[in-house]
């Protein structure tokens, strides 16, 4: 083997530029945690001041949110509470994202598939159930028995901020399972408002309002000026759902589910490039507005409503709907009362025990019984920490103490159960986390491979039955991976069909802006069995792995280019490659190409050589490679 090259990953300047890439990739993803502990650390700060001023300036609090605001023309006039005007016109907004996030997940996201959606699906269902089920076995013979609304939904914001503070060390596949679940829930949540919470239903305003849900799905097929019509129909659709009795927040949900969500389409990017570069060469106004329009179309008004809200909802509306509805008084009368009282006992019991029981243990039951796909990472101490954290109710329970408590004493003893069964969930969970981290082998980097190689699903080169394995974590666009290649091509030139070689997926895009849309191409020539030839052609031009460059690669490897194009933006392909970026994560692997050699994370160079090596070191005694075996040409 001495014409083999050896490769050493070291004092290579690219590789250090590599690294610094990889550091600021860490720091983008630092970033994103902040963001949702800042919209969290906010919802706390609102709820602590409501609680101070409810109890400090004794009757200003209520005061306050009961000034009235007349807003018409003529004789048509709308009185609203500056509470009403938070919870039934800027919470419509919040209502209107969660549902634009609904829309998103069954149409590109997680629920598109049942096989992958099954274990979020369930274990919400089991969430919603099993709380209402405790509630009312506890409040039984109070008197409060409809207000089991209360203990049936998380507060997905306070989730997402909470698992960021004091989530686990790899919480990607966590994560994806609660934001699945917390769409199902929310939908369970939206829908019992609906049927159990509207009092007054007048039938007649929402034929009105039909008429303008037509208007919000046809608005779509506008050429231009499609943001005034959208704003215009929303307000109609609103102000129907407030006259018809039916909470108008609800507007917001069915309108967010008529708006379309798409992935971008290669012809719409390749566009806008065009026109980008039109700009470029001829710098003026009206080149600049054509960019700029087909920049911001090929991106869904969906996914484009979703980013712009997102601040605004995080930062402003629910700090401000937690200031208007968090004021619980905590005078010794109403805390000893609530302190006996079944309601409050209810809604502690109902959203800690019950959330808990039921998410983690229809998971188990489900993991037990091998129903549906969990996938590495996603383990029964993560599933447990994040049932806790489900038992943070705090923003639509709130939301139905108003809904389903006429009586101010009782809607006092509510909010304290609210209270303290969220600081419980979040205490509870923040221990389970602690604890499972700590006793956890391996910290964050582990050392086996996460996922055995399955030839039904994995990418597999050789025989399925080889005695050595080299598994590969990479990027297309890495040039370092391009090297790796090589090496293992020479390893397979020396060992034959004794080395199975797989490849997965860990696309590094914050600095490899094109390395996801190659990973999924990858994916789409996979269905036509031609993965390993577009592999080699995506490798062969790293620098050109643009939209076409991708189309035009696939029309040269004679792949159906039409059922192509259709397969790259198919849950199937998608799905495929998040599972590998999340394996990834859940193994710690922060850069590529990272290999694991007979199921052991490799170190040190990757040369033909040194993996030779290590699959010898590592491979059983009856599989040794013969020194002598000659290198094949």
């Amino acid at each position: 083997m001495d014409n083999l090259t050896v490769i050493q990953r070291s004092p290579d300047p690219e590789e250090v530029d590599d690294r610094s890439r990889t550091r600021r990739s860490i720091a983008d993803k630092i970033r994103a945690v902040g963001q949702n502990r800042i919209g969290a650390l906010l919802l706390l700060l609102a709820t602590f001041a409501a609680i101070v001023w409810a109890n400090v300036a004794t009757g200003s609090y209520e005061s306050f949110w009961e000034t009235h605001l007349s807003v018409g023309v003529g004789d048509i006039q709308l009185d609203f509470t500056l509470h009403a005007l938070v919870n039934d016109a800027l919470m419509a907004i919040f209502f209107f994202t969660v549902g634009l996030e609904v829309r998103r997940e069954f149409a590109i996201g997680e629920l598109t598939s049942w096989s992958r959606a099954m274990v979020p699906v369930v274990a919400a269902i089991a969430g919603l159930a099993l709380p209402a089920l405790l509630f009312v076995l506890i409040a039984r013979g109070s008197g409060y028995e409809q207000a089991w609304g209360v203990v049936i939904s998380t507060d997905t914001a306070f989730l997402v901020g909470a698992l960021a503070l004091v989530g686990p060390r790899v919480p990607g596949r966590l994560r994806v399972f609660l934001l699945a679940l917390a769409v199902v829930d929310d939908i369970g949540a939206l829908s019992i408002i609906a049927l159990v919470y509207t009092e007054n239903f007048q039938p007649l305003p929402l034929l009105i309002a039909a008429v303008g849900l037509a208007g919000v799905f046809f608005t779509r097929y506008l050429p231009t000026g499609r943001g005034p019509v959208y704003a215009t129909l929303a307000i109609i659709v609103w102000l129907a759902f407030l006259a018809s009795g039916v909470h108008p927040t609800l507007a917001g949900v069915a309108i967010a589910l008529l708006v379309p969500v798409y992935r971008p389409d290669r012809r719409d990017v390749e566009h806008a490039l065009e026109l980008a570069r039109t700009f470029r060469q001829s710098p003026n106004s009206e080149y600049a507005r054509a960019a700029a329009n087909s920049l911001r179309e090929s991106i869904s008004i969906n996914e484009r409503l979703q980013s712009a809200y997102a601040p605004y909802i995080a930062y402003v509306i629910l700090p401000l709907f937690a200031l208007a509805n968090a004021g619980v008084v905590l005078s010794p009368e109403i805390l000893s009362g609530a302190l006996v009282s079944p309601l409050t006992w209810g809604i502690v019991v109902g959203l800690v025990v019950g959330k808990m029981l039921g998410v983690f243990g229809s998971a188990a039951v489900m993991k037990l019984l091998r129903i549906g796909e969990f996938g590495p990472g996603l383990t029964l101490d993560r599933i447990a920490g994040g049932a806790a954290l489900c038992g943070i109710g705090f923003t639509i329970s709130l939301f139905i103490v108003d809904l389903s408590i006429s009586d101010e004493q009782a809607q006092n003893e509510a909010r304290v159960g609210v209270l303290a069964a969220s600081v419980i969930a979040f205490l509870f969970a923040t221990l389970i986390f602690r604890i499972s981290d700590a006793v956890r082998p391996g910290g964050d980097t582990r050392q086996t491979l996460a996922r055995p190689v399955d030839p039904r699903r994995d990418h597999v080169f050789g025989p399925a039955d080889a005695p050595y394995t080299i598994v590969e974590y990479g990027d297309f666009q890495c040039g370092f991976c391009l090297k790796a290649s090589g090496s293992i091509q020479e390893v397979h030139g020396v060992l034959g069909d004794r080395l199975r070689y797989v490849w997965r997926h860990a696309p590094l895009t914050q600095y490899h802006p094109n390395a996801l849309a190659g990973a999924e191409a990858s994916e789409a020539a996979a269905l036509q069995g031609r993965f390993f030839e577009f592999e080699r052609g995506l490798f062969a031009d790293q620098e050109n792995q643009r939209p076409s460059d991708i189309v035009r690669l696939a029309r040269d490897l004679g792949l159906d280019v039409e059922r192509f194009e259709r397969d790259l933006t198919s849950p199937e392909v998608t799905g495929r490659v998040q599972d590998d970026i999340l394996d990834a994560e859940a193994m710690g692997i922060t850069s590529v190409p990272t290999l694991f050699i007979n199921g052991r994370r490799h170190t040190g160079p990757y040369d033909a050589q040194s993996l030779i090596r290590a699959l010898e070191r590592t491979a059983p005694d009856s599989a040794q490679i013969d020194p002598e075996t000659p290198a094949a040409h």
